[in-house]
Formats: structure tokens, C-alpha cells, sequence
């Protein structure tokens, strides 16, 4: 049984802690949050400490981080250190250096380290990336994920930008579906990005845009934007094209931008080839919660069958490397060397 600990109680944290409490291989130790926080039903009967290190004295084997980008590395060496696994939300860091040296504790500590890549998890996106590397590359990719964040949302994407911008927030997810399909090394980025609002820092940006060149060729594009300013129209585009045709999903019930299960459906992929259209309907996916179930469970399994981590940690810090480089880019407006 698996003695785990989640930090970090907003939306994320408790999907994590839902996932471990209805794990029939973990328990959990303690929860914590720095200030207090209304917890699910479920999640009541455990004890909640406002400090890690008080938390840290009930000896868990799996340290759950799900706090803001700056904390990340942070806490997932010590509790490596102090002798715990860890499961940590994207971004790994908050620079590629602290995400390096993250990997470096868990490779000295032999410790596992996932990080929360959920679509990595997610059957329709792992059929996905099978058709699209079916038709061979060099590949164009075409994404993005705009939100129209109103109300409780809104405030969400406000606290995030604190310390993260939405193409690094988001793209880190799109950016490891593009290097999974095409497998090849990330060499060249290019961002745009504006603030549209008077309600984020000065030096932030809630809507951008990146370019990305890989070795083998291929290019692509993400775009990510936050806040009630944002449109509707298109607003979710997953498009990859080949010179020996294309594959997309094309799912028009999508709901709401804000609407975070539909962040992760698939309903349905058309895969064009010039003789003609196929379409693969996906009827049943998994939700949101369903996916953060998928996490833990192969956290758990990670731990007890010892399973080489060393492709998923390389993987995190290339796509974190790729969305910082892109930040970058907006900030200083010139293209950046990987």
C-alpha cells in the first residue's frame, strides 16, 4: 500500500486525491494547502496541514505536487531527498535548469519522478498519434486550445499567470504530442504574444503564440489564450498534416472553451488521404477525472514495477524547453536557437 501525500488543493490537487482515495493501492496521509481550502466530500476525513514539512513527518512513499509552476522543482527534490516518489503537475520547473536538476535527484535517488502529461493517458490521443505516424512525416502540426474564461475560471487563469504564461501552462501538453508523432529533435522557436487585459502583471501576456521547427523538418503551431475577452470560434484545432495526407479530430460538440472535460475529447478522428476520407468514431472517453484516475494508477505502478521513467522525464524537460524558449522569444521578439 502506497502512503501518499498531495500538496496543492485546487482543481488539480483534489482530482489527484479523489484518484488516490478510490485507489485500492494507496492511502492517503495527509493533504496540504497553505491556506484553507473546501474540500470534496471525500476528501474530509484526512488531515490537512497548511506546511510541507509538517505534512512530510507522516512518511509518505508518494509525494503528489499540485501547486503553483514555481514550487514545482522546489518541493520535488526535497521530497525526493527526504525519500519519497514523486508525481508532479505540469511544468516539471519553471526553468529547464530546475528541471534538470530535478532529474538529477531522482536519477541519484532512485526515485520515480511522472509528470502530468494526461493526455499521455488518454486512449483517443494515443490512437491519435498512431494514425498520425502512420502516414509518415515531415509533419505540419496545427493547435491550439483558447479559453473564454469568465467568473471562478477567469480567477483561476489570473493566479496562474502569476507565475506562468498560457503557452507554457498549455502548450507543454501539445508541444509532447508533436514530439511523440514526429520523434524528432525540437531545433528552432518563434512566439507572438499581447495582453489583452489591464487585470494580469505588466510583464504577462494571456494570449500567444508559438512556432516550432524540428530536425527532421517538420513545423508547427500552438495558440493559447485566457480570459472573457477570448472568442468561441475556433477555438479547439488539432490538426496534422503529411505529405501522404492528414489526420484530425473533429469533434463539433465540444461545449464551452471552458468546459474542462471537453479540453480532452476526442469524439471522433477523420484521417484524409488522397483516395479518400476514413473516420474513426470514439463514442465512450474518458472525463477529466477518469484521466487523473489513469495518472495515479500508473504513478502507483511506476513504484511497484520499478518501470524505467528515463524517456517520460527526457520527454518533460524537451517540451518545457520548447514553451520557455517561446516565452523568450515574445519577451525579447526574436527567434530561439534550441
Amino acid at each position: 500500500m502506497i502512503r501518499a501525500l498531495v500538496i496543492g488543493l485546487g482543481n488539480m490537487g483534489q482530482s489527484h486525491a479523489l484518484a488516490l482515495h478510490a485507489s485500492r493501492d494507496a492511502e492517503i496521509v495527509a493533504l496540504v494547502n497553505r491556506s484553507p481550502v473546501e474540500l470534496t466530500e471525500e476528501l474530509r476525513r484526512y488531515p490537512v496541514f497548511d506546511r510541507f514539512e509538517t505534512a512530510m513527518k507522516t512518511n509518505p512513499d508518494l509525494v503528489v505536487i499540485a501547486t503553483y509552476a514555481d514550487s514545482h522543482a522546489e518541493l520535488a527534490i526535497r521530497a525526493m531527498e527526504a525519500g519519497a516518489h514523486v508525481f508532479v503537475e505540469k511544468p516539471l520547473a519553471a526553468t529547464v535548469a530546475d528541471a534538470e536538476e530535478v532529474v538529477r535527484t531522482a536519477r541519484r535517488r532512485d526515485r520515480k519522478i511522472v509528470v502530468g502529461y494526461i493526455l499521455r493517458h488518454h486512449p483517443s490521443w494515443q490512437r491519435l498519434i498512431a494514425e498520425a505516424r502512420a502516414l509518415g512525416g515531415p509533419y505540419v502540426f496545427r493547435m491550439n486550445l483558447n479559453q473564454q474564461s469568465t467568473g471562478a475560471e477567469w480567477e483561476t487563469h489570473k493566479a496562474l499567470m502569476r507565475t506562468t504564461s498560457p503557452i507554457v501552462d498549455c502548450g507543454l501538453h501539445y508541444i509532447d504530442v508533436m514530439c511523440q508523432i514526429t520523434n524528432a529533435r525540437p531545433v528552432r522557436v518563434q512566439g507572438i504574444g499581447l495582453r489583452l487585459t489591464d487585470e494580469i502583471p505588466p510583464e504577462m501576456y494571456n494570449y500567444g503564440q508559438l512556432q516550432v521547427v524540428f530536425a527532421d523538418g517538420s513545423v508547427g503551431w500552438y495558440e493559447a489564450g485566457w480570459g472573457p475577452m477570448m472568442s468561441e470560434t475556433a477555438f479547439f484545432v488539432k490538426d496534422i498534416v503529411s505529405p501522404n495526407g492528414a489526420v484530425s479530430i473533429v469533434d463539433g460538440d465540444k461545449g464551452a472553451s471552458a468546459d474542462i472535460d471537453g479540453h480532452t475529447s476526442v469524439g471522433g478522428l477523420v484521417v484524409h488521404r488522397p483516395e479518400g476520407d476514413r473516420l474513426i468514431e470514439i463514442p465512450v472517453e474518458p472525463g477529466h477525472q477518469d484521466l487523473c484516475d489513469a495518472e495515479q494508477a500508473f504513478m502507483i505502478r511506476a513504484i511497484a514495477e520499478d518501470i524505467d521513467l528515463s524517456d517520460h522525464m527526457a520527454a518533460a524537460v524537451s517540451s518545457l524547453a520548447v514553451c520557455l524558449a517561446a516565452d523568450e522569444s515574445i519577451r525579447r521578439g526574436v527567434p530561439v536557437a534550441l
